[in-house]
């Protein structure tokens, strides 16, 4: 038996309730993003029952009427206190986080920086201040090269996040100095994640010399504890195979292999291949780009081109399914491009699960992400999760 589980970070699906206390209000993802082009075509997403689901956008689209959706389909609320990647894929998994992750939304005060910058043995730092990881590279880019000093910014979210060039100071280098900031970021100043952002300097065609993230980014989360699905699963002998930052996001909480992506199609290409080699277990994927490339930096139309070049890959994806196999797609927050400012949204997730001898239905509106996990659980036969329903 295996479960193949796609987080399509950051497709929400409208605003959840208490949106407004998040300054959310008004906020869906996928329902902008397919609102804007009127030819926006993801006809494999659809059939499985996407544009069914409860309150979503009419701009998606309802599967055709004449065979109705193949997939049971339907949309999760959020229980724990936040919106981002951590507490998603933790409630997912059985982890409600009731006491948010520590944020600085006007930077990190001196009580963290001046410990940081001691124990990593840096000369300072350099923007200590919310902004775009790109922006900020392209703006102290440069200036870090001359001077040593990493640069460190965060969002709205529990990011600290620490960029630097892999030539000039090294991948292992800010890698090490990550693992001083995770050490360090705990009780009162407990963060969700610290992350790597290394970048290189490249010209563009116009000879002009730019500051380029690359792709060995690492992100530090907090260790998840072990009264979770995946824990669960490694006590049962369940294989868990991950693909893409699921494994840095869990810290490698029962996960027997992993493989690193640099894109979404690289993460579908790793899927495919261990569909092909795994044959039990849990392939559990996360892809990206739709929140890392196109949802904070808000760009509609590559968020568009993103989930149709995913929706052209999902047959791939169905073909390599066995008779007992179940596919679930899902995500983990929203972070609609159309909205104001850079940060993640308050939304709703889809849930789609597709499985050959399975009858298409309609789940409606879940109480909790973590009704996913209660039904992977059962269907490994591993015990209840703290929180959640098994959809079957």
């Amino acid at each position: 038996m295996r479960v193949i589980w796609i987080v399509l970070d950051s497709v929400g699906i409208g605003a959840l309730p208490d949106a407004a206390d998040f300054g959310d209000t008004g906020a869906d993802t996928l329902g902008h993003v397919a609102a804007s082009a009127p030819d926006f075509n993801i006809p494999n997403m659809r059939r499985l029952g996407l544009g069914n689901i409860e309150g979503v956008s009419p701009a998606i689209g309802k599967a055709d009427s004449s065979e109705g959706p193949t997939g049971i389909y339907g949309k999760a609320a959020e229980l724990s206190n936040g919106k981002d990647s951590v507490t998603g894929h933790w409630e997912m998994i059985g982890i409600r986080t009731t006491e948010p992750f520590q944020t600085f939304p006007d930077g990190f005060p001196e009580r963290i920086v001046k410990p940081f910058v001691e124990e990593a043995g840096i000369p300072g730092v350099l923007g200590n201040c919310v902004a775009s990881g790109t922006e900020i590279i392209a703006r102290l880019g440069q200036e870090h090269e001359m001077t040593g000093k990493p640069i460190l910014y965060t969002s709205q979210d529990s990011v600290f996040q620490i960029a630097a060039s892999e030539e000039t100071f090294g991948l292992d280098r800010l890698y090490q100095i990550c693992e001083v900031a995770r050490r360090q970021l705990i009780g009162e100043n407990l963060m969700a994640r610290v992350i790597a952002r290394p970048f290189v300097r490249a010209r563009s065609d116009w000879g002009k010399v730019e500051y380029v993230r690359t792709t060995n980014r690492h992100d530090y989360a907090v260790p998840p504890g072990h009264e979770n699905l995946l824990a669960y699963l490694e006590d049962a002998g369940v294989p868990v195979i991950s693909v893409g930052k699921i494994y840095d996001l869990f810290t490698g909480c029962g996960i027997v292999r992993s493989h690193k992506t640099v894109s979404n199609m690289d993460g579908v290409d790793k899927t495919i291949a261990a569909m092909k080699e795994e044959k039990e277990g849990l392939i559990f994927t996360n892809l990206v780009e739709f929140d890392s490339t196109w949802g904070h930096r808000r760009n509609v139309k590559g968020y568009r081109e993103g989930l149709e070049t995913f929706d052209r890959r999902l047959p791939e994806i169905l073909a390599q399914m066995t008779e007992e196999d179940l596919l679930i797609l899902t995500a983990d927050h929203g972070c609609d491009p159309s909205y104001k400012g850079t940060d993640h949204t308050r939304e709703y997730v889809p849930i789609l699960m597709y499985g050959k001898k399975l009858q298409s239905r309609d789940l409606g509106i879940r109480e909790s992400f973590a009704d996913i996990g209660e039904t992977v659980g059962q269907i490994f036969g591993v015990q209840h999760l703290p929180i959640g329903k098994s959809i079957f």
